[in-house]
């Protein structure tokens, strides 16, 4: 049987494909994401930027696979980063980057970049590799300057890509989206079956897997 291996810590992740029938094997990826961007070329466009990231994490599980696993698996790697005013974001890391961020994109459109890459493994070898950037709009509330501090002193916008979340807190400041909600939690179901697709294999494969 093949295995969907999920290369993400994220929670929201392993929420939106469990609650779509798939329960992946979680292995976390030890790529160091400020490393790899600053080794990237400046110019390059955002969607390259967090599909490259995506599938380094992807590698990255790939080579640290068991053996039962290396047999017949698919690994499925993810990167987020919000594309606003020429500028892509990640985690805030901070309470006071997180704020400053909700200042820059309050009442402003924002889309939300989600890279997918997607490793066919068998037999111990990579066979086939697809990959994919997921874009959605997202149209930003204006929160009031003591709502802002409630949502920062949460916790929650520090450590999510673009200092808020639509399944969570953050989606009371969220006016509407354009495109796919999965895809800004991070991991767009209509991409995922459309990557298994092209590698020959069908989503509906692995809604018994265990």
């Amino acid at each position: 049987m093949t295995r969907f291996v999920l290369g993400s810590a994220s929670q929201g992740r392993l929420k939106v494909l469990t609650q779509a029938g798939i329960n992946p094997v979680v292995v976390v990826s030890d790529v160091d994401e400020d490393a790899l961007i600053g080794s990237l070329d400046p110019d390059l466009p955002p969607e390259a930027v967090v599909a490259k990231l995506a599938n380094a994490k992807a590698l990255s599980v790939a080579a640290a696979l068991p053996p039962d696993l290396l047999a017949d698996c698919v690994v499925l790697g993810c990167d987020s980063m919000l594309h606003l005013d020429g500028r892509l974001t990640g985690k805030p890391g901070s309470a006071d980057a997180a704020r400053r961020q909700w200042e820059s994109m309050a009442g402003s459109v924002g889309h939300l970049l989600t890279g997918h890459a997607l490793l066919r493994l068998s037999g111990g070898v990579i066979t086939h590799t697809e990959g994919d950037t997921g874009s959605t709009a997202i149209h930003f509330g204006s929160p009031s300057a003591a709502d802002l501090d409630r949502y920062v002193n949460t916790g929650e916008p520090i450590h999510v890509a673009g200092a808020f979340t639509l399944d969570g807190l953050g989606g009371w400041f969220i006016d509407r989206i354009d495109g796919d909600p999965s895809n800004v939690i991070g991991v767009s179901l209509p991409v995922i079956r459309q990557l298994l697709d092209r590698a020959g294999l069908s989503v509906t494969d692995f809604w018994t897997a265990d």
